[in-house]
């Protein structure tokens, strides 16, 4: 039976939470799936917990060359294994909403112009109230942001929000053709923060993206995120910035100055109105 989607989850010491990862995909009725949980720690953390979920659909890979938590290079093992149609990179602590598959199937269908569909991205967890009140308005005006480029097209205002403004998603909320990964080559590993943001924003201007608005995700906060903080540490700060710069000069670097420019304008003129 051919695969209809193929998840990646990367993983680092959080049994309990890659559990609830896992049941959330498993649970998402009416298609063919494969799970590939590549284990980044040194010690195989994650091994015990997969061999208990017992289906054969989930699939223990360790990392040889563990690196640490860095989850780019980890994915970056993941999608070439994948047989799906369709490849989801989820994080181990995020859990898929029910029915999103199918939303996302659907959405495809009805956009086959498009490499890249995401959703809503919706905030749980334990960390403090003042980090989860930030992460949800943050999400609430990615949303917004993310639906108003819909109007444009699906390529060159999802690309420049991306470039010259917020991030409008994170990995868990989107799922890409597999024959997009592959087109523009999975993950960047030499970029530390910004990471996500540069393969979506590649993703988007190659093959362009669709915004999904139902929740995708429930996002689990449990800390400082490294993100999008509402305290940052000049160690976060310097570390964004230099993220950001890096993906701006690959840009500038693949499609040339005058589309670079042209966005830059676009994005900071036409789309703060909308």
């Amino acid at each position: 039976m051919p695969i209809d989607f193929s998840v990646i989850i990367p993983t680092f010491r959080r049994p309990l939470e890659l559990v609830e990862a896992i049941s959330s995909v498993l649970r998402q009725d009416g298609f063919a799936i494969e799970v590939f949980v590549i284990d980044d720690s040194p010690e195989g953390s994650a091994e015990q917990a997969v061999k208990g979920i017992q289906d054969s659909r989930v699939t223990y890979l360790k990392n040889p060359n563990p690196t640490g938590g860095a989850p780019s290079a980890v994915r970056n093992i993941g999608w070439p294994m994948a047989s799906g149609e369709f490849v989801h990179f989820l994080d181990d602590d995020d859990i898929v909403t029910e029915g999103h598959y199918a939303a996302v199937k659907a959405a495809f269908a009805a956009n086959p112009n498009v490499g890249l569909v995401y959703g809503r991205i919706e905030p749980f967890g334990k960390g403090p109230s003042a980090q989860l009140d930030h992460e949800r308005q943050y999400f609430a005006e990615a949303a917004r942001n993310s639906a108003s480029s819909n109007r444009f097209g699906p390529r060159f205002a999802f690309a420049g929000r991306m470039l010259f403004g917020n991030a409008l998603l994170v990995c868990s909320s989107s799922v890409i053709r597999r024959e997009c990964v592959a087109k523009i080559g999975g993950f960047d590993p030499s970029i530390r923060l910004m990471e996500d943001a540069d393969y979506h924003t590649r993703a988007m201007r190659e093959c362009g993206a669709f915004f999904l608005d139902r929740t995708a995700i429930h996002y689990r906060v449990g800390g400082p995120s490294l993100m999008h903080s509402p305290n940052p540490t000049e160690e976060q700060k310097q570390g964004e910035r230099l993220g950001h710069k890096q993906m701006q000069q690959k840009y500038l670097r693949k499609h040339g100055a005058l589309e670079f420019y042209a966005l830059a304008l676009f994005s900071r003129t036409i789309l703060k109105v909308f």
